[in-house]
């Protein structure tokens, strides 16, 4: 496997200026550090040998952990409606929240 380059300031300048970042001198000075110990951390994982290692979506076994579905009958619409606060029409009533025509 081929050794990443070093990262530069120039690189990190270059990146920002992309982003339409406004970084200062003392900001690009520790985010080339940072971004060169991120990519140095990747490095290490790329060159590990996880030939035997089978693809996994979660590092744990995950199981269903929700109750079965079961019908039940429901609360009636009448009494439903009587404890609203406003009705009209056989429907909750709410304020306008926009301006329609």
């Amino acid at each position: 496997m081929d050794t990443p380059a070093a990262i530069t300031r120039a690189d990190v300048e270059h990146v920002a200026r992309l982003a339409r970042l406004g970084l200062t001198d003392a900001e690009l000075d520790s985010l080339t550090g940072e971004l060169a110990a991120v990519l140095g951390h990747a490095a290490d994982v790329a060159a590990l040998d996880l030939a035997d290692v089978a693809p996994t979506a979660h590092p744990l076994p995950l199981r269903n952990v929700l109750r079965p579905d079961v019908v039940r009958p429901g609360v009636d619409r009448g009494e439903v409606l009587a404890a609203a606060p406003a009705v009209e029409d056989d429907r909750f009533r709410v304020p306008r929240i926009l301006d329609a025509p």
